[in-house]
């Protein structure tokens, strides 16, 4: 019998904290019911105390996923209340709270005296924090797990004395972070083995481990921890998340299935679906999977030398580990095409991981239907990113009814752009230093509005002459950075469509009130 390894994803909450990968509510659900297709013991799902969208968005995944659903919360009682009202009607909730530990953290972030004057007294009132914090959770919900922030750069002693206070408060899981990215795989491994013999309880808790890529240390330290006893593993989708990254899920999991000859650990993990959930992740959050990436990439089950490509031929073993089927990678993904009905693109959307209502699946065949008509066959890519696009959509404030560019070597690229706000529509031309230019300028003409655009890229998200091509906008308004993304077979019409979802959501938020507080997000 092999020991259960427990796959806890953060790709919703800490994956989503990588720079332009926010989430909407119906983009999160999506992605917890593929999470839990592919086999996920936990889903952490947000911070519910950050925002009424990371509220509503835990709110409807608890009540939705038959696996463990976690929300984190700062060791504080207002974050745990929010937490724990966002799980109340989950079916198996876990409120996960967390403190920093490391003494960098304790006089960094509780510098103020009255945390205490002196470290000891600061270390002290940490102490106390967290148990209270654990006291408290444990009264509301019985699946508790705490995390010791930046517990790589932490005292081992302290740490130790912090984590068996924790569990006899009643945490069932103690987190050790590697928050920085910092340790080295036999440190971290240390680590782990010296809590197994310095706490005293450590048996009535699951050791679990959350380790950072900041060194690209983060998959080598989560399986050195799990060779020295954690039992769960904090990962994401792709290895998104903070700075560099969190342990990517794909790649422990496929390490501890192609090695099982070295260790007795198994996962729950159904690896066909590995593939599926890297795309959708991708598409959603607009962060391409870099070709070489270990298991998703596209390169991964690529071979160009002519020495590999002669192996390859005569026995598949020479130069891969795992077989392309073994995580869900497709032999072709050539499936469907103008004359496809809504039966066929709902079976297929299926497949691919989204689940669809009637009425979804009538607006999402229109927009598969006109890029059928310009692409002529759709690829299973081409559906993700539209899938992408379409759920990523906001509630437009404007929008693009016409484009018409005037571009050339001898000539002053020229654009003239009509769009539609409240009714009404606005149309104007203008001429640029480019044909994107020359369009921004239009739509700034139009609406009588200036914006600054901080970052802008183009890329294309399918292969072949009529690919799909994909324009990320940023913009800056008053200090307040908005993201605009746009697809099209026209990387100009694209971006028109980017820079316009930008300028929607910057106009929606000054609208609104948007005082929220500044929150550490952790771990």
């Amino acid at each position: 019998m092999r020991e259960k390894i427990l796959v806890f994803d953060t790709t919703l909450r800490d994956g989503e904290q990588s720079p332009g990968a926010s989430l909407n509510v119906q983009e999160k659900v999506e992605i917890a019911r593929q999470l839990e297709k592919l086999g996920v013991d936990i889903i952490e799902a947000g911070f519910p105390a950050s925002s009424p969208l990371q509220f509503e968005a835990v709110q409807k995944i608890g009540a939705e996923s038959g696996a463990v659903v976690a929300a984190l919360a700062r060791a504080v009682e207002q974050d745990i209340t929010r937490a724990w009202q966002s799980l109340r009607e989950a079916r198996k909730p876990r409120i996960h709270t967390f403190i920093s530990t490391s003494d960098i953290h304790i006089t960094g972030k509780f510098g103020s005296s009255r945390y205490g004057t002196s470290l000891k007294e600061k270390r002290a009132t940490i102490l106390n924090m967290a148990v209270n914090a654990v006291t408290f959770a444990r009264s509301l919900a019985g699946d508790i797990e705490f995390s010791a922030e930046d517990a790589g750069r932490t005292d081992p002693v302290y740490l130790a004395e912090i984590i068996e206070a924790v569990i006899e408060a009643g945490a069932s899981t103690v987190n050790i972070p590697d928050t920085t990215g910092y340790t080295w795989p036999s440190e971290f491994g240390k680590k782990i083995r010296d809590l197994k013999t310095r706490v005293g309880n450590i048996e009535k808790a699951i050791i679990s481990v959350h380790c950072h890529n900041d060194l690209g240390l983060a998959v080598a330290n989560s399986l050195s921890a799990l060779e020295q006893g954690a039992r769960q593993v904090e990962c994401s989708i792709n290895g998104i998340g903070e700075r560099a990254g969190n342990a990517s899920l794909e790649e422990i999991v496929m390490a501890l299935k192609v090695r099982s000859d070295l260790h007795n650990f198994e996962t729950g993990i159904i690896t066909e679906e590995i593939y599926n959930t890297s795309r959708m992740v991708s598409s959603f959050t607009g962060i391409i999977i870099q070709p070489n990436k270990a298991i998703v990439g596209d390169n991964a089950f690529s071979h160009e030398s002519g020495i590999h490509q002669d192996g390859m031929l005569k026995n598949r073993e020479t130069y891969e580990v795992m077989t392309p089927q073994s995580v869900g990678v497709p032999e072709t993904s050539i499936v469907l095409g103008r004359h496809s009905g809504k039966h066929g693109l709902a079976s297929r959307l299926l497949s691919l991981g989204y689940i669809l209502q009637d009425k979804e699946l009538e607006t999402i065949y229109r927009r598969f239907v006109d890029i059928a008509d310009k692409k002529k066959e759709v690829y299973d890519d081409d559906l993700r990113v539209m899938m992408g696009d379409e759920l990523s959509r906001p509630a437009s404030v404007y929008e693009l009814d016409y484009l018409h560019i005037n571009s050339g070597t001898a000539s002053i690229p020229t654009a003239t752009v009509r769009i539609t706000h409240n009714q009404r529509t606005f149309e104007e031309s203008a001429t640029g230093d480019g044909p994107v230019d020359a369009c921004f300028r239009a739509i700034e003409r139009a609406l009588g509005i200036e914006s600054m655009v901080s970052s802008y890229s183009v890329r294309s998200t399918t292969a072949g002459r009529q690919a799909l091509g994909e324009a990320l906008v940023r913009i800056r308004d008053r200090n307040v950075s908005f993201n605009g993304r746009g697809i099209s077979t026209d990387i100009i019409e694209a971006s028109a469509k980017a820079y316009l979802q930008a300028l929607s959501l910057s106009r929606t938020y000054f609208e609104t009130d948007n005082t929220t507080e500044t929150i550490d997000n952790g771990v």
